[in-house]
């Protein structure tokens, strides 16, 4: 190893972290509350320690030449590593602290806050980051080992990922009650080739799973009205714009309330779960292994919090 890199400071990884995440020393100085003197000081300390550029300007904007790119892969590892051992620490100590990522795909994204709370009742000292975002970004994060844990149905076979169920997720086939298919029962798949079908968003992992089953049904939809996301559907069946195919728990108050009615499809429901997921081979933090210990052991307080939930949600309508 090169006797420069171990003059290297954790305070000088944290500032140069701020310029890559921030592209601009400017705003690095302002989010480290140092001058933009100081904030350039410590990365022309960190370059000449290196012996090779971190960043340039092309035009007016700021870019990671290939040795930032490195030093920034290093120091994501240490300060994870020092992260870990921070938790470790507090864990001999009797208690569970640091602070937990979670990447959530939007199908279980008002569930999730229920679960962290639980979760937080038995570790207080746990803080955590949730990410929204739809079922395609949830997969390219997990492949940029952005988050501790993702929450997502429809795990991809084709990554190296750890996951396990830890809740049903059925889909089913809702409508207005006024719906023509509202009083039917025993109905075939084929019937909703005469009826508009209201669809998610493409990437989402709802779409994915309704189009993949519909497909293998030999079921082709002739008119479908594409909504930006789960709440969308439910809202549109309201509406009476059409059939959604939604998972049981996004359409659970409003079936109580007798406002939308579960078609009956002999097919129906498509069955799912939501999983805990992570890369193959990730090296996780003792917060990230007790969460998914609880995710994992609390299968029957999980269902009990599902069903709090969807009540909840019941009053507020």
């Amino acid at each position: 190893m090169r006797k420069s890199l171990l003059r290297m400071t954790l305070r000088q990884l944290q500032v140069f972290r701020a310029v890559c995440a921030s592209q601009s020393y400017s705003r690095a100085a302002e989010e480290m509350a140092l001058t933009q003197p100081a904030v350039s000081q410590q990365i022309r300390q960190l370059e000449e320690q290196l012996g090779q550029p971190l960043f340039e300007y092309v035009g007016r904007k700021l870019y990671l030449t290939e040795a930032a790119h490195s030093l920034l892969a290093a120091s994501e590892d240490i300060f994870e590593r020092l992260d870990n051992l921070d938790m470790s620490l507090s864990r001999l100590q009797g208690t569970l602290r640091g602070e937990l990522k979670v990447g959530v795909v939007s199908s279980i994204q008002y569930l999730t806050p229920h679960l962290l709370a639980a979760f937080r009742e038995r570790h207080p000292e746990v803080t955590f980051c949730m990410e929204v975002m739809r079922r395609s970004d949830a997969i390219r994060r997990l492949q940029d080992n952005r988050d501790d844990v993702t929450l997502m149905a429809l795990v991809p076979e084709d990554r190296a990922l750890e996951f396990f169920p830890f809740l049903d997720n059925p889909i089913i086939a809702v409508a207005h009650a006024a719906h023509p298919l509202a009083a039917q029962g025993g109905l075939s798949l084929k019937v909703l080739e005469e009826h508009v079908v209201l669809n998610r968003e493409s990437g989402s992992g709802t779409r994915k799973a309704c189009e993949e089953f519909l497909q293998n049904k030999r079921v082709h939809l002739q008119q479908t009205i594409q909504l930006g996301s789960g709440d969308s559907l439910v809202q549109g069946a309201l509406a009476g714009l059409g059939i959604a195919m939604v998972t049981a728990h996004a359409a659970a108050s409003h079936l109580r309330s007798g406002e939308l009615v579960q078609l009956d499809f002999s097919e129906l429901p498509l069955y799912r779960s939501w999983c805990a997921v992570h890369a193959r081979g990730k090296r996780l933090s003792p917060v990230a292994e007790a969460f998914l210990g609880f995710l994992r052991e609390e299968r029957a307080q999980i269902r009990q919090i599902a069903r709090r939930f969807e009540h909840r949600q019941t009053a507020a309508d």
